[in-house]
């Protein structure tokens, strides 16, 4: 199973989420990460609810990127280069990345059932089914999960 940091997020809520440096320490630590992207100026930016840190259209192609495109314009850039790996959503309950993968957010329906061979986004704020059948987590707390899959 894939573990997966949400916007770097290792161990809780950061107000350092999708900061380059930040996404480089979950990274280090052996997990993907999730990462807001836009494209805004004829630049590739990071930030969640607005671009903030500008950053190399050759930072996205990392496989271990999971990039949420927060504009349309990001997305269209995005799927232009093969190398990177990303996807769309808002509400949506499911979405499907540029690699096939199924993205569940089970938060959005808190009676989501857990999808086999999904990714649960934040499934800390609930799912039912059996969490094993994912094919990765992604996590504020990506380090609890790492524990309970070590044990």
């Amino acid at each position: 199973m894939i573990l997966i940091s949400h916007r770097g997020n290792i161990n809780g809520k950061s107000n350092r989420e999708n900061q380059p440096e930040y996404i480089h320490e979950a990274l280090v630590q052996d997990f993907d990460v999730e990462i807001d992207v836009w494209f805004a100026d004829n630049k590739f930016w990071l930030g969640h609810d607005n671009p903030q840190y500008e950053i190399e259209e050759s930072f996205l192609e990392n496989p271990r990127l999971w990039c949420h495109s927060k504009n349309i314009e990001g997305l269209e850039k995005m799927l232009r280069n093969n190398l990177i790996h990303c996807f769309w959503h808002q509400n949506d309950t499911l979405t499907i990345t540029s690699r096939n993968i199924i993205w569940s957010v089970p938060k959005y329906n808190f009676n989501e059932e857990i999808i086999q061979n999904s990714v649960a986004v934040l499934p800390e704020y609930g799912y039912s089914g059996d969490i094993q059948k994912c094919y990765g987590i992604c996590s504020d707390v990506i380090i609890d999960y790492k524990r309970k899959k070590n044990e």
